[in-house]
């Protein structure tokens, strides 16, 4: 990020052939040209010129390489025929780590709620059954929980975007923070990079404005060691970062056995798995090529890969990555480093979209078809360059019901209908009778707080300790 004056920063884009983005520069108003000035700043123009000639060239037009693959191996859960007594051990290590404070909790919270028909940070949209709680409670509740359980107040770290940051923090300051001690939660954006031209032209989104867009949620390593986050983590001793997305209400943010699991086992980097529902599902696949762990995309697997099943009949790619991860901080740092070469940073990805933009005359354009390139980096391609990376296999039932679109499959109706599922099977695990269809959705609506169970022991310690109670009613909830 340059410190030049306008003056000096005109001068360097002219130099890197860059000069159109100032080309109406005098008649800015001077609020204008502070903005642009500003923006450009943030530009990396040295990584602009190297995208282009990696990215938008003939060889940057092809696929990922899908050479030599092979299913990845993953830990399985008890119930798939893992090994109870080391997931024993796995769930001691990771409570130890908890308790000895060496664990931090990591939201990537950038998106809004557009898909959803609401506007505002996706963190702030109601997703619980009764008193429709949103994501960024649900999580806070949890992470409250875990630190109430383990005796340490864990830190949160949040990654907001450009577009939401302002609306985030205020939205934390006027629920205070969920309980939360203020001090350890810690808000951060999202890195942006400039669209481009076929050419590699950095495009305007109005006379004043670059058009900038988030640099996708491997970025979230990049801001975590330039907003200072890992320093923090490393002046309070924490060195394990778990990371999530916002919009999986069922995600177990502290999970001791995965943690356990991950610092047994000296990884820098593990991820959690789903099996996949059926072949075609869009998840990307856990795979293992030349010795590495990798995650291909559902879009990049051939359709008659991901069909391919082994000798007992099931799914040969059956590991799907639904963005749960363990990083080390160290690692993370590593891979953030500003001097580290293409071999061993994060690639970025280019994706062809419709970007609006202005013509030579500063007019707006609203472009038909794709007229440029966006740059994202993709947090799971940190993978390969973990030592001693970990897959476990996480129950999707009781870990992953996204909310991403308005109807249909993953929206606010499924989740809400998955989280009522997950409380009446806690409570017939504790011994209750939960009247329910045929899918096991309960004949009415209740609610669990993650501050009375946020996993079926935890409910069942707090059930066990409630004590005899009239039965739950619809709407009631158990905090």
């Amino acid at each position: 990020m340059s410190a030049a004056t306008p003056s000096a920063l005109l001068d360097q884009f002219r130099q890197a052939g860059q000069g159109q983005v100032f080309a109406f520069w005098e008649r800015l108003s001077p609020a204008e040209q502070t903005e642009l000035a500003a923006e450009a700043r943030e530009v990396d123009l040295a990584e602009v010129a190297r995208l282009t000639r990696t990215l938008l060239g003939s060889s940057g037009a092809g696929g990922p390489d899908l050479a030599d693959l092979e299913p990845a191996p993953f830990v399985p859960r008890p119930e798939s025929g893992g090994d109870a007594g080391a997931w024993a051990r796995a769930r001691a290590a990771g409570e130890a780590a908890l308790r000895a404070g060496q664990v931090a909790a990591f939201t990537v919270a950038g998106g809004q709620g557009t898909r959803l028909g609401y506007d505002g940070p996706k963190g702030t949209f109601g997703v619980t059954p009764v008193r429709g709680k949103p994501l960024f409670q649900v999580f806070a509740e949890k992470i409250l929980a875990a630190g109430q359980r383990h005796g340490r107040p864990l830190h949160w770290f949040v990654m907001t975007s450009h577009a939401n940051h302002a609306a985030t923090e205020a939205f934390f300051a006027e629920r205070r923070w969920f309980g939360l001690d203020r001090a350890r939660v810690h808000f951060f954006r999202q890195g942006r990079m400039p669209a481009v031209d076929f050419a590699g032209r950095i495009l305007l989104e109005t006379p004043g404005r670059l058009a900038l867009s988030p640099d996708g949620h491997g970025g979230s390593l990049r801001a975590l060691a330039r907003s200072g986050a890992l320093d923090l983590m490393a002046a309070e001793g924490v060195d394990t970062l778990s990371y999530f997305q916002v919009d999986n209400p069922l995600v177990r943010c502290v999970d001791p056995a995965f943690i356990g699991w991950h610092r047994l086992r000296g990884s820098e980097m593990s991820s959690k798995m789903v099996p996949k529902a059926y072949p075609g599902e869009k998840v990307g696949h856990f795979c293992r090529q030349r010795g590495r762990d990798v995650v291909i995309e559902y879009s990049d697997l051939p359709a008659e890969r991901q069909q391919e099943v082994d000798a007992s009949g099931r799914l040969r790619f059956l590991a799907g990555n639904v963005a749960i991860h363990l990083l080390d901080r160290e690692f993370i740092r590593r891979m953030a480093g500003a001097g580290a070469s293409p071999e061993t940073a994060l690639p970025f990805h280019r994706a062809d979209k419709k970007i609006p933009t202005v013509d030579a005359a500063g007019a707006p354009v609203r472009p038909e078809r794709p007229n440029g390139v966006k740059f994202e980096l993709f947090v799971f391609d940190a993978l390969p360059f973990a030592r001693q990376p970990v897959v476990i296999e996480a129950s999707r039932a009781d870990e992953f019901s996204p909310v991403k679109n308005a109807t249909g499959v993953d929206s606010p109706e499924t989740c809400r209908q998955d989280q009522l599922r997950q409380y009446a099977r806690w409570l017939r695990a504790a011994g209750v009778t939960v009247p329910a269809d045929a899918t096991g959705l309960p004949a009415f609506p209740f609610e669990v707080s993650p501050r009375f169970g946020d996993d079926e022991a935890s409910f069942a310690a707090s059930w066990s300790a409630r004590g005899p109670q009239s039965p739950l009613a619809a709407g009631d909830c158990l905090d």
